[in-house]
């Protein structure tokens, strides 16, 4: 009877040592008519445990029986074990689960893992092997380690489980005492513990032991097995025919019966036909042999074994290539359970056996950084934190955070914008000033200040409310109703004893004693009033005044309207191109530095040996990308030119709404050009970078010689030609978007009535599209349209590039006449 698998792997279990005392049997039914027996050890020989409980474990009938018999064992162990050899090993310090915030980049164990374990074996062969042993061996896995004389490790080494032995320590003190190995020619060698690495998933009981999945797997792998072996023999013997005739066979020839009988012999091929049998005299009869309800029952079996192997190893099916039946949703939730909790505690348990060979605040761990399952819960993250911005709960630079980029930290980003409308919600009150939502910083009445907490205005200030504060202070100085008094002619009047009281109660005592004033008079004093006194300038006084007066005066420019000038756009583009031309005079050597970095040319041609034992150069080319870092300094450029344009946007929008209202504000839209332009210069630095990369990239391709001193100069030569240019018409563009913009916003902002008209600046540069724009006179808020596009103004970033990028003009304020 040839060897089966037994119905659970628990069965491989059986003691080692001759001395130790036979286990009693435990029996469990199971099935009907079938006994499942599992073993127990009541014994043991030290207080740990039974250091030979995993010596009954065949390592070799698992691998034959369970591992190359069984689809579902071969692929669940495939599947795990395949990560751990493509992913590379990290050794650093800091930072998160993502990203080391430094890290080591030339060690013993990285060339070893990454590289070649050993003659026989590179780092990803040995890291496979590792991982598929760890969930096959209940012994675990045992790695040779091998030092030079000076201590460095310069091999590993992975020993056949089942021909290592654990030899533990007597005195319980150390656990292992050492391990001895029989090699291929049988002979034993002693390996220190130093020298070994045991890694293996723990037991919960024995510390000598460890487990596998196929111990609780083990019933169902044998099951999937012999499921099969089941339906292969029955196609190869017992392939009937799908149906059978019976006729009378009376009087036929015994050659032509042996002919009708041959046609039932066993086969695949023979399976499905319509066969004759003699039935005796007279009778025709019908047989159906199709397959029955009970051989049906492999399909089920089957599939339950196939579940049961996968929960054990906690491998799902899409995992292993197969996801239908499921949505993408489905999928990826599935990937990412994968991950989560079969992949990284298996990657995690393999890293940690080699902490030791490390110093203490360095960690090895397998870079996951590049693993699109681990973006799962983060895309999520970032999609409900972009709706939370949406509704307003969150800032710009919350989110940024969120998606683990650096904020911008600026008053416009810090500050909550409110739908529908986004008006903003400033942070603080010097972001309240900067969004124009209250005074300048020094000139009282800030954002969120409390009147009752703020100190008496000192006098002499200039202010209605210092001048108040001093005449009170004065305690002989007349009041206001004897100053009226005298100016009338009349004695001044003598009010009631007491404490000095309220404003409210001078008032109402006034009014009390008072029955002959009527407000024709009142209106008469203030008008003699302002035509002998100078009304005061600053204050809250003034401004309540000066708002007050607003509502009665109609909104009138000067007769030649508004119109930003041509100087205000070369003014800001000039100082844009000195931040580009100084940030690029600074990358450009940055660039060049990367290149000599020792990092960036180790594995690469242009690496230089030391000595002739100088093993880290190679035949690679330098990483380009790597080298010119574009979304580093797209980011630097954002950040660099943001306060810049926020700053010319201000002043914009605060010289018009000044002429328009005769308050200087700042509209929360005017400063949404200036952020727009900021990020497209830094998209525009990307797409430079690009560039400078596929020019390093296609020398190191075409040229067989090439020096680093080559490259080098490809680099200067790349700012020299492209940098100046690139950096005039970035800043041109950011110019013309930032203050149309800022004008624009503020105009709109300002109320009905107020028109603007589209100017060029009539030279041989304006495209044919604006020359037709030239005059045209719309509202505000308005769009212009032409060739199917809108533009809201000049430079307008939402407008196709063809209509935007070089653009000059401006537009010119004014009021409607029919308003």
């Amino acid at each position: 009877m040839p060897r089966q698998f037994l119905p659970t792997l628990r069965g491989l279990l059986t003691p080692r040592t001759a001395e130790s005392p036979p286990p009693p049997a435990e029996t469990k039914d199971l099935l009907a008519g079938g006994v499942y027996t599992s073993m127990s050890y009541a014994g043991v020989t030290n207080v740990w445990g039974t250091p030979g409980r995993a010596d009954g474990w065949d390592l070799e009938r698992v691998v034959i029986e369970g591992y190359e018999r069984s689809i579902w064992t071969f692929k669940s162990v495939e599947a795990i074990s395949k990560h751990a050899s493509t992913l590379p090993i990290q050794i650093g310090r800091g930072g998160d689960e993502r990203e080391f915030k430094e890290t080591l980049e030339d060690h013993p164990l990285l060339r070893l893992l990454n590289k070649r374990a050993n003659p026989l074996e590179t780092g990803d062969v040995f890291k496979k092997r590792l991982s598929a042993q760890l969930l096959l061996s209940k012994k675990g896995v045992f790695i040779e380690k091998t030092k030079s004389r000076g201590g460095v490790l310069v091999r590993l080494d992975l020993l056949p489980p089942d021909r290592v032995q654990i030899i533990p320590d007597e005195r319980n003190a150390a656990y292992v005492k050492h391990f001895e190995f029989t090699d291929y020619a049988g002979n034993v060698r002693e390996l220190k513990p130093e020298k070994v690495i045991w890694l293996r998933d723990p037991h919960p009981t024995d510390p000598f032991c460890g487990v596998t999945p196929l111990e609780a797997a083990g019933l169902s792998v044998d099951l999937d097995v012999k499921a099969r072996t089941y339906n292969i023999s029955f196609i190869d013997n017992d392939g009937r025919p799908g149906g059978i005739v019976g006729i009378d066979l009376d009087g036929v020839d015994s050659a032509e019966v042996e002919r009708i009988q041959r046609r039932l012999a066993p086969g695949a091929h023979n399976a499905g036909q319509l066969t004759l049998v003699g039935t005796g005299p007279g009778g025709v009869t019908y047989v159906d042999t199709s397959a029955r309800p009970r051989e049906m029952a492999y399909e089920t079996l089957s599939a339950t074994a196939k579940n049961e192997i996968l929960s054990a190893f906690g491998v799902y099916e899409s995992v292993i290539g197969n996801a239908s039946e499921r949505t993408f949703n489905n999928a990826d939730r599935e990937e990412w359970n994968f991950w989560a909790h079969t992949e990284l505690p298996h990657l995690n348990l393999i890293a940690s056996a080699f902490d030791p060979d490390l110093p203490d605040d360095w960690v090895i761990r397998f870079d996951t950084s590049r693993v699109q399952a681990l973006e799962f819960p983060r895309r999520q993250a970032r999609e409900e934190a972009r709706k939370e911005f949406e509704a307003g709960l969150i800032s710009i630079d919350e989110y940024r955070e969120i998606a683990n980029r650096r904020p911008f930290n600026t008053p416009q980003s810090r500050a909550l914008w409110i739908s529908p409308q986004k008006a903003p919600v400033p942070a603080n009150d010097s972001d309240a000033a900067a969004l124009g939502l209250a005074p300048e910083p020094g000139l009282g009445g800030g954002f969120g200040a409390d009147p009752a907490a703020a100190p008496p205005p000192e006098p002499g200030d200039g202010s209605a409310a210092a001048d108040v504060a001093a005449a009170r202070a004065l305690e002989e100085s007349p009041t206001a109703a004897d100053d009226v008094a005298m100016a009338r002619g009349q004695a001044p009047r003598e009010l009631p004893a007491g404490p000095a009281a309220t404003a409210a109660d001078d008032v109402a005592a006034a009014r009390a004693e008072s029955t002959d004033t009527l407000p024709g008079d009142a209106a008469d004093d203030v008008a003699a009033a302002r035509a002998t006194r100078l009304q005061p300038t600053s204050g809250p006084a003034a401004e309540d005044v000066e708002a007050a007066r607003t509502q009665l005066e109609t909104k009138a420019l000067p007769p030649d309207g508004f119109e930003v000038t041509e100087a205000d756009f070369d003014a800001l583009a000039t100082a844009v191109q000195a931040a580009l031309a100084a940030l690029l005079a600074r990358q450009k050597g940055v660039i060049i530095a990367r290149l000599r970095a020792p990092k960036i040319r180790k594995h690469t041609r242009f690496w230089q040996p030391e000595n002739e034992h100088d093993t880290r150069g190679g035949d690679a080319n330098i990483d380009e990308d790597r080298v010119v870092s574009a979304a580093r300094w797209a980011e630097e450029t954002t950040n660099s030119l943001a306060p810049m344009l926020q700053q010319a946007a201000a002043a914009t929008a605060r010289r018009l709404s000044r002429a328009l209202t005769g308050a200087a504000t700042v509209p929360p839209a005017a400063v949404a050009p200036a952020l727009l332009a900021a990020m497209n210069a830094g998209q525009a630095m990307t797409g430079l970078l690009g560039d400078l990369a596929d020019e390093l990239r296609s020398m190191q391709t075409l040229a067989v010689e090439i020096t680093l001193a080559d490259l080098e100069r490809t680099v200067a030569r790349f700012y020299e030609d492209a940098g100046l240019g690139w950096a005039s018409r970035v800043a041109e563009t950011c110019a013309v978007s930032t203050i149309n913009g800022a004008a624009d916003a503020a105009a709109e902002s300002a109320g009905p009535g107020v028109v603007r008209t589209w100017i060029t600046r009539q030279d041989d540069r304006v495209r044919p599209a604006h020359k037709a724009l030239h005059g045209k006179t719309l509202p505000a808020g308005t769009p212009y349209e032409i060739d199917g596009s809108q533009l809201r103004y000049p430079g307008d970033p939402f407008a196709p590039i063809a209509l935007t990028v070089n653009c000059r003009c401006r537009l010119h304020y004014d009021t409607d006449p029919k308003e």
